[in-house]
């Protein structure tokens, strides 16, 4: 690269976001890489190029967006910012019948309405670098799967928003893509894990009387990682999608990476939904779900 340019991604503390950071400086882009707290940007920066500077950032805080805002304002000059990718999230899963609106209102503010919150802040630093926005979507996006409906539901929008906004902004040439990767297994498995275990604690004897069989079921998946490590993709797949999106002289509006996602999107579009939902209940099955009723 002979001019720099600057990189905004955020949730960059762990998983795809800390491997893209990564990424991204070795490409020779100057990072600045979102996280929430200070020890996570100072272990980032141990593995990073001096091009690389971690930024403290909650993406559901207005005021702190805008005061990251104003420090990479002046620090991009009128370079403006070549990309804006859009990582950071949650994971959210369980029964849809006894799960709390304040979980499912939290995760939606999180997985997109923050994200909208970012790029409506810093769309005036990407329109003055001729930059990209990557939002970091997902497979369940496009073929959701039972027990994680909060969390499908909000990647289906965010998919949504990105097709639309990518319509609003052509005017100005700026690349609007969405990465929609499969199974990736990252620290969020491992929290996943501890978070059923606490729900479980907390699951009304009712969703047991309902649900008890499933329930037990989930959270054996969620312990047998080695299966899931199996079948899930590498960070450096997810890494390459979005360096190419954030480059390529036409990118995509969606990179769907890995064998699973781009079965399941293949799936999605040529089979009836009945039969989809027959082959997506097969798959669970032989995760080890038995969906048995008490």
């Amino acid at each position: 690269m002979f001019k720099k340019q600057y990189i905004l991604i955020t949730g960059a503390s762990s998983g795809i976001g800390r491997a893209c950071s990564l990424y991204l400086d070795k490409m020779g882009f100057y990072v600045f890489a979102g996280v929430r707290r200070e020890i996570d940007g100072e272990n980032l920066k141990k593995d990073a190029s001096a091009r690389l500077t971690p930024v403290i950032i909650d993406i559901t805080d207005a005021s702190i967006i805008s005061s990251v805002f104003e420090f990479i304002s002046k620090e991009v000059g009128n370079s403006g910012l070549a990309g804006l990718v859009n990582n950071a999230g949650i994971s959210g899963g369980g029964i849809l019948e006894f799960l709390s609106m304040a979980e499912i209102r939290n995760l939606f503010e999180v997985n997109l309405l923050g994200h909208i919150a970012v790029i409506q802040a810093f769309l005036p630093l990407i329109r003055q670098g001729s930059g990209r926005i990557v939002n970091m979507g997902s497979i369940a996006g496009v073929l959701p799967q039972p027990y994680l409906a909060p969390y499908s539901a909000s990647k289906a929008a965010l998919r949504a928003f990105t097709d639309s906004l990518r319509l609003e902004l052509e005017p100005w040439n700026i690349p609007v893509s969405i990465i929609e990767p499969g199974i990736v297994y990252t620290p969020m498995w491992d929290k996943a894990e501890k978070d059923a275990l606490i729900k479980v604690k907390e699951v009304p004897d009712q969703a047991f009387d309902l649900y008890g069989n499933t329930i037990d079921d989930i959270v054996k998946i969620l312990k047998n990682k080695n299966r899931i490590k199996k079948v899930a993709l590498s960070l450096d797949a997810v890494c390459r999608a979005v360096g190419r999106a954030l480059t390529a002289k036409r990118p995509k509006a969606h990179y769907i990476v890995g064998w699973d996602a781009r079965f399941a999107a293949f799936l999605a579009w040529l089979l009836p939904q009945r039969l989809i939902d027959r082959l997506a209940m097969m798959f669970w099955r032989q995760l080890g779900l038995k969906g048995e009723r008490r």
